[in-house]
C-alpha cells in the first residue's frame, strides 16, 4: 500500500510551511460559540447611526466595522486557543489574534460611545473598560511553544513541523469535500481524519515515534489531500460514482494502514517499556534490593 499510494499522488513541488493547529469541524465550531455574540455591538451601532447625521453615521460605520473585524479575530484566536491545548506538542500561535480583539474591542467601543454624548475623555474611558472586560472574559494568547518534558527541544520541533503540515493536509481534506455538500462523503473523510489524528497524538506523546510515522503524516496525508481534491473537481462536473468508489476504497486503504501503523507504534512502545523494566529489575537485583512482595516466603 505505500507504494501504491506513496508517489501518484504526491507532487515534487516545494514543501508548505507550517500552519495554524487545526481542529476538526465540531471542535471548531465549539470553539467559536462563545465570541458568536459579539457580532451584536456592531449591528446596533451600525443600525442606531444611520439617522443622526452624516458624522455619526461615519463614526457609526467606522466602529462597527472595527468592533466585527475585533469579533472575528476572537474567534480566531478561540479557535487557536483550543488546538494549542489540545496537543501534547504545539508552537505558540504566530499571530496574537485575542489580544488584537481585545485592542479593537477599546477602539471600537470609544467611537461608538463617541457618536453619544459621552465626550472624548467619557469614550475613551468606556474603551478601557470594554478592553479590561474583553481581556478578563477571553484572556491572552498562548506565548510560549509547548513542550514535553525529557525531549530535547530538537526533536520536539522536527515533531511539530511535521504535525503542523499533517493538520493542514487534513484540513484541505475538510475544505475540499464540504464543497460537495454530500454528507456521506464528509462522515466518510472525518471517520479517516480521526484514525489520522489518533497517529499524530501518539506521535506527538511520544516524539521517538517520528521516524515511524513520518511518511504516513507526510507523503500519504499530501497524497490524500491531493486525491481528495482531484476527486472533487471531478465529481463537481460530473456525478462519477466510478469516481466515488475509487475515491472511498482510497480512504478505507489509507484508513485501515494508519490504524495498523499507529497500533504498531503503541506495541512497540509497550514492548521497550516492559524492556526498561525488566532491565531495571535486573539491576535492582543485582543491587540486593528484593522485588518480593512483602509477606511472601516464597
Amino acid at each position: 500500500m505505500t507504494q501504491r499510494y506513496g508517489g501518484q499522488f504526491s507532487p515534487g513541488g516545494a514543501s508548505e510551511a507550517p500552519s495554524t493547529p487545526k481542529l476538526d469541524a465540531r471542535a471548531t465550531r465549539v470553539a467559536r460559540s462563545p465570541a458568536r455574540i459579539l457580532y451584536v455591538p456592531p449591528v446596533l451601532l451600525v443600525i442606531t447611526s444611520l439617522t443622526d447625521g452624516p458624522v455619526t453615521l461615519v463614526m457609526g460605520l467606522i466602529g462597527g466595522g472595527i468592533l466585527a473585524l475585533a469579533a472575528w479575530l476572537l474567534q480566531e484566536g478561540l479557535v487557536a486557543q483550543a488546538a494549542y491545548d489540545a496537543r501534547k506538542v504545539a508552537r505558540r500561535p504566530a499571530l496574537p489574534r485575542k489580544m488584537m480583539a481585545t485592542v479593537l474591542t477599546g477602539i471600537g467601543i470609544t467611537l461608538a460611545a463617541y457618536t453619544g454624548d459621552s465626550g472624548l475623555i467619557g469614550s475613551i474611558l468606556y474603551g478601557i473598560a470594554a478592553a479590561g472586560l474583553h481581556l478578563a472574559a477571553f484572556g491572552i494568547d498562548p506565548l510560549s511553544d509547548k513542550r514535553m518534558e525529557g525531549i530535547d527541544d530538537f526533536q520536539q520541533d522536527r515533531v511539530a513541523r511535521v504535525v503542523d503540515k499533517a493538520e493542514a493536509h487534513l484540513e484541505v481534506m475538510q475544505g475540499q469535500i464540504e464543497i460537495l455538500k454530500d454528507r456521506k462523503l464528509a462522515t466518510r473523510v472525518t471517520a479517516f481524519q480521526t484514525v489520522a489524528r489518533k497517529m499524530i497524538r501518539t506521535v506527538e506523546e511520544d516524539p521517538r515515534d517520528l521516524t515511524g510515522a513520518r511518511k504516513f503524516l507526510g507523503v500519504y496525508l499530501q497524497g490524500a489531500r491531493d486525491a481528495t481534491t482531484k476527486f472533487v473537481d471531478l465529481y463537481k462536473r460530473q456525478k462519477d460514482q466510478d469516481a466515488r468508489a475509487s475515491y472511498e476504497a482510497l480512504l478505507d486503504d489509507l484508513e485501515q494502514n494508519f490504524a495498523a501503523r499507529t497500533e504498531k507504534m503503541l506495541l512497540d512502545d509497550r514492548s521497550d517499556m516492559d524492556i526498561e523494566i525488566n532491565v531495571l529489575r535486573d539491576r535492582l537485583q543485582r543491587e540486593g534490593v528484593s522485588l518480593k512482595p512483602k509477606g511472601n516466603d516464597e
